[in-house]
């Protein structure tokens, strides 16, 4: 509660608004956004796209009558996160289970206690590298989230068939079992750096938000009392989890992949070159100015000079 209300008042909405900035500085931040072409974020909710060859740049665009929510849940790499969300978040139900595991192993409350400690030190320190190897490799996303992806898989296989007594083994396992995290941390800022325009990104993003709460509702459903010790068919579904979460982000990558090649073999897009917005002068007289199109509030499908990343 105390950390939202701190960004509520502290954390900048757009390079323009940071408090923290000097003006030359707040100029350069936006001239960043050259290199993406995600615009300048403004806050109104766009439903419709109309007409117009002359446009005010907070409110309306020159594209033909199209909603931008539309928009978004017509984009099929929208659904594909989503399912991500939902697939990365069932087996976060093991979170509150590892304790109880431990405890099946034959340690005390203290000692379950300190070696819970453990995975999230793990977490912490699988989430800083995979960061920070996606920040410095470029388009690197996927393949990142993959390689962390593929060690749960010899946790899932040692988890049904190392032999019960093999307890240490066990332990040392389920340590390593959140080193999963780190692909939907990067699944987070993919999905935030391939969606332009503010009304399909905060569309995209309540939908991989329900995706989430609903793959934390569901994922404790599948353990029972009835499983224990061994948990065969949690372990299982978190196995199945872990596939089609790896085969999720190749296929993201790819269907990314061949957009990019399919933008770069079309003629260069001057749809949004004459753009203008009305704007009072010192002189308090209405007069036209040119606005880049880089800096317009469009979305990723109606940019054809925007390339996502990979």
């Amino acid at each position: 509660m105390v950390t939202s209300v701190l960004f509520w008042f502290l954390f900048p909405d757009s390079p323009t608004s940071a408090w923290f900035l000097t003006p030359e500085e707040r100029s350069s931040a936006v001239q960043r956004l050259k290199e993406n072409q995600t615009g300048v974020e403004n806050k109104h909710f766009k439903k419709e796209q109309y007409e117009n060859p002359i446009f005010y740049a907070c409110r309306t665009s020159t594209q033909a009558p199209k909603s931008r929510m539309i928009e978004a849940l017509t984009d099929i790499k929208t659904w594909l996160f989503a399912l991500f969300s939902v697939l990365a978040n069932i087996p976060n139900s093991l979170a509150n289970q590892r304790q109880l595991i431990i405890l099946s192993f034959g340690f005390s409350n203290l000692n379950t206690t300190l070696l819970g400690c453990v995975p999230g030190a793990v977490e912490v320190l699988a989430v800083w590298t995979g960061t920070t190897i996606a920040a410095r490799i470029q388009n690197s996303q996927a393949w990142v989230g993959v390689v962390y992806l593929i060690p749960n898989l010899a946790v899932v296989f040692l988890m049904l068939f190392l032999s019960w007594d093999n307890k240490v083994g066990l332990l040392v396992t389920l340590l390593f079992a959140g080193l999963e995290v780190t692909a939907f941390v990067l699944s987070l800022s993919w999905l935030s750096s391939t969606t332009a325009g503010h009304t399909k990104r905060i569309t995209v993003n309540t939908i991989m938000l329900t995706a989430y709460c609903i793959g934390n509702a569901v994922g404790p459903l599948m353990w029972r009392a009835k499983y224990k010790p061994r948990n065969i068919v949690p372990w299982i579904v978190i196995g199945v989890c872990v596939v089609l979460r790896i085969l999720t982000l190749l296929t993201i990558r790819y269907l990314l992949s061949a957009e990019n090649r399919r933008r770069d073999a079309e003629p260069v897009d001057t749809a949004y070159d004459n753009v203008y917005i009305e704007r009072l002068n010192d002189d308090g007289v209405m007069e036209k100015a040119h606005v880049d199109k880089e800096f317009l509030d469009l979305t990723d499908k109606q940019n054809r000079d925007f390339r996502y990343v990979l």
